[in-house]
């Protein structure tokens, strides 16, 4: 458990700055072209932590199977996931909605259910993504058994 609030932790920890930076103190707006850095720098982060934390159980363990790897990664990509979310539902009580106006939803919906469906959208796609990281590197560092 400590090992994925770590790592989950620091992964969102790049969230947290690069949000705060660019968006708040830089004042980059959502139609900028620096935007597009974003998802290759939080996927990236995604995948070193899970990385990371699958040497770290490697060498606690001396090895790792396939399954305690894919359980590393997964519970990583979690903590990632629920503490990303978590900064953007404080940053939205904090500095109101401005940040999830740029959201591509139709207009005629409630602000609510478009704030939902982003905050589920970060959660769900960063777990499948961890998953998917977690599966590669998984069978990249998993120890093999000799038959």
């Amino acid at each position: 458990m400590k090992l994925f609030l770590k790592y989950g932790l620091a992964a969102a920890a790049v969230v947290v700055v690069w949000t705060v930076i660019v968006r708040n103190l830089l004042g980059v707006g959502a139609n900028s072209t620096a935007n597009m850095v974003a998802p290759i720098l939080f996927n990236l982060a995604q995948i070193t932590a899970i990385f990371l934390g699958m040497i770290r159980r490697q060498r606690e363990n001396s090895g790792i199977t396939f399954k305690e790897g894919l359980k590393t990664g997964v519970g990583i990509s979690f903590v990632y996931a629920a503490a990303a979310c978590l900064f953007f539902a404080l940053e939205y009580l904090l500095v109101g909605p401005k940040l999830l106006m740029a959201e591509a939803a139709p207009a005629d919906q409630p602000f609510g259910r478009v704030a939902i469906q982003a905050f589920a959208g970060l959660f769900f796609v960063s777990l499948i993504l961890g998953l998917f990281y977690s599966t590669v590197i998984s069978f990249l560092l998993a120890k093999r058994l000799s038959r």
